[in-house]
């Protein structure tokens, strides 16, 4: 009889125990920290729902303060990612009876929405084409010297930063410039086999373009989302005034950011750059690398010179559609139903129209390049919008007013630049400054009530908020730009507080001496009618 060896069973003959649903275990995957933060948020929303009281007909107010807690426990900590977040007040504030579905949808493409959708698109089109390299490496090279002069060629790497990001997002223009100004660096040593000089300069360079994307953000309206919160928030409570216009921010950003960036760049200039600097990057670095440069990037397209047209024009109607109130612009020809926004798509239209000349019929962009398009951005103004909408609507705002009326005593020579160092503060541990800008905006309204007997313009208040929000120089977290310049492996965060620490008392100083006298002449000292 034939004997057949005794074959491995399929299954296991022992019996399996019976699964565990709940682990609590240091590799538990249902309990841990980022089930926690997921779980922080609705349980504030439920306390404050259970034990907040803030009077009889105030529970629209006090679902909102719930919601709100809700939200930036998840902006801050990031139980989920940013842009969902910024998607919950389309169902939290109707399930909560804050406002209805419609009137939260129109916050999330409104006019300021139109402005940042156009400027996108136009940035695209700008790195499709390589045109912001071109741009940097003949601003470099004319202030590189020969031979090199260190602390003039930092600034006009900084200027050319901060250039860039005066019509792009912060972010966009670090990713943009980084690349350009460590390549400047490769021309020189690798850490710790050139002299101490090389190393502290390229420290110097990396900072300078990640603090300079940041000041240049202030000049424009489109330079960063902070400045759009402040706008939409200002057309949300004040709907009569008058709007701010392209120019108008520009007549007090610009000075106030190029105050900052010579500041900047001052600090740098003590930190990292000595008088030794020229002779030891001499050997390295000259005018004939950046001429190199450019001559491997060939003439200019007629690609090229077609956005740099459109670019060009969309900057002028922006400048001149509204000037002063003595000299009306070429809005008053349409009697006020045109917008910056509208100026923006529109400009932004033409390059799906303009031929590029490369192939044939083939346009400057097509929609396939806009899948880069920063939805997540959008969708964070979209709901600062709302949640400015609905601190007014719930009537929060007035209870805000009542409870800040011991302020209104207070000198505004001391409030501004307080505020703004608050504001300041608070954006250092919040990622997204535009998410700090809408827990500020809304309180600093309702403290403009209470100062000066309720004659101040609240923007001579808004506006320190929405600077201040925009002075994350301490941590690589502060916010995404700083993250580019961290992640170059050349800074540390010991650089990043030795610079962020002076520079954001020079922003604070820089606007506590402008907001008085620029910002009044500009924004007009008291109350919209």
């Amino acid at each position: 009889m034939e004997t057949h060896p005794t074959k491995t069973p399929l299954l296991p003959l022992h019996t399996p125990p019976p699964p565990q649903i709940f682990q609590f275990s240091a590799n538990c995957t249902l309990f841990n920290k980022n089930t926690l933060f997921l779980v922080l948020g609705p349980l504030l929303c439920l306390l404050t729902w259970l034990f907040l009281d803030l009077g009889s007909g105030q529970e629209p107010g006090r679902n909102l303060i719930g919601v709100l807690g809700w939200i930036f426990e998840w902006w801050i900590l990031e139980a989920v990612p940013v842009p969902v977040t910024s998607m919950s007040p389309l169902f939290l504030f109707p399930v909560f009876g804050v406002a209805s579905a419609g009137e939260v949808a129109k916050s999330y493409m409104n006019d300021v929405i139109a402005l940042v959708l156009g400027s996108f698109i136009l940035a695209l089109a700008i790195e499709r084409y390589n045109i912001h390299r071109r741009l940097a490496l003949n601003i470099t090279a004319a202030f590189c010297g020969d031979p090199v002069k260190p602390r003039l060629l930092l600034l006009g790497i900084c200027g050319t930063a901060a250039f860039v990001s005066m019509w792009m997002s912060n972010t966009a223009a670090a990713v943009m410039m980084m690349p350009v100004a460590t390549g400047v660096l490769q021309r020189l040593p690798a850490e710790g086999d050139g002299p101490p000089e090389i190393r502290r300069f390229s420290k110097a360079v990396v900072l300078g373009v990640t603090y300079s994307v940041a000041v240049g953000g202030m000049s424009t309206l489109t330079g960063t989302g902070v400045n759009l919160v402040l706008v939409g928030m200002w057309g949300t409570y004040f709907p009569g005034a008058r709007p701010i216009s392209f120019s108008t921010w520009f007549m007090f950003g610009f000075p106030l950011a190029l105050v900052i960036l010579f500041a900047m760049w001052a600090i740098l200039c003590f930190y990292y750059v000595s008088r030794k600097s020229g002779s030891a990057l001499a050997d390295y670095l000259d005018k004939a690398h950046l001429k190199r440069e450019l001559a491997l990037l060939g003439p200019m397209s007629f690609a090229e010179k077609m956005i740099l047209a459109v670019f060009g024009m969309l900057v002028v109607l922006w400048m001149t559609r509204n000037i002063t109130d003595e000299i009306p612009g070429w809005g008053t020809l349409f009697h006020g139903r045109v917008s910056d926004g509208t100026v923006s798509v529109m400009m932004a239209t033409l390059l799906f129209i303009i031929p590029n000349k490369k192939r044939e019929g083939e346009k400057l962009m097509d929609w396939s390049a806009c899948k880069h398009l920063p939805f997540d951005v959008l969708l964070l103004l979209g709901a600062g919008f709302a949640i400015a909408d609905g601190v007014r609507t719930t009537g929060l705002a007035d209870s805000l007013s009542t409870a800040l009326s011991f302020l209104s005593a207070a000198p505004y020579l001391a409030l501004a630049p307080l505020i703004c160092l608050v504001s300041a503060t608070l954006t250092e541990f919040i990622t997204s400054n535009a998410a700090a800008a809408t827990l500020v905006l809304p309180i600093l309204v309702r403290l403009s009530d209470a100062v000066g007997s309720g004659d101040i313009n609240p923007l001579l208040l808004m506006v320190p908020g929405c600077i201040g929000a925009q002075l994350a120089f301490l941590l690589p977290t502060g916010t995404p730009s700083n993250v580019v310049g961290f992640g170059t492996g050349r800074v540390g965060i010991w650089d990043m507080v030795r610079v962020g620490a002076p520079l954001k008392v020079a922003s604070v100083a820089a606007l506590a001496l402008l907001m008085p006298t620029l910002g009044v002449a500009v924004f007009g000292a008291n109350r919209p009618s």
